[in-house]
């Protein structure tokens, strides 16, 4: 019996230590916020045109999660043009992260059902053979780019959670 319970109280721990929790982090002093499994540390810079960002990475095992969170210095109200803008902005980020196969965007995504937002979804991988999956977020006033990356097949569940964490401001 006590053999039982030492296994037991074994594997309880084994599973319990291995399993994460997602995190409440707030992006700055912006307002908007994300869901994660590992510390996010923002840095800030600036765009040409006065938009603040913000980035973050961290690891979680074998997984790498980022966000860039952009401040926009020049808002809109039309989501289509919102939309477009962060197709742009995906397009100069995948160049940067020297990505060389894009499986194509998928368009009309919409952030916890808000009908204020869009989102945009790709797979991405890059030259060191890294597979990526990258969901962006605009309610017109901000960008909120999240994605994973390993080497090893992507968690599909486990990360379509952080990808979906993202909020925008007044958002729960």
């Amino acid at each position: 019996m006590k053999l039982f319970a030492a296994f037991l109280s074994f594997i309880l721990l084994t599973g319990t230590t291995n399993a994460q929790t997602l995190k409440k982090q707030s992006v700055d002093n912006t307002g908007c916020s994300v869901y994660s499994y590992c510390e996010l540390k923002f840095d800030k810079s600036f765009s040409p045109d006065s938009s603040a960002i913000y980035v973050a990475e961290c690891a979680s095992g074998e997984m790498n999660y980022g966000v860039i969170c952009v401040k926009l210095s020049l808002p809109t109200d039309s989501l289509d043009i919102a939309e477009n803008t962060l197709i742009s902005y995906l397009d100069y980020l995948k160049s940067n992260l020297n990505i060389t196969e894009a499986a194509g965007y998928g368009k009309g995504h919409r952030l916890n059902n808000n009908e204020k937002t869009r989102g945009v979804l790709d797979y991405w991988e890059d030259t060191e053979k890294n597979n990526w999956k990258i969901k962006a977020w605009t309610d017109g006033k901000f960008f909120g780019v999240l994605y994973g990356y390993s080497l090893k097949e992507l968690p599909e569940a486990k990360l379509n959670v952080f990808l979906e964490g993202f909020r925008f401001p007044g958002m729960k």
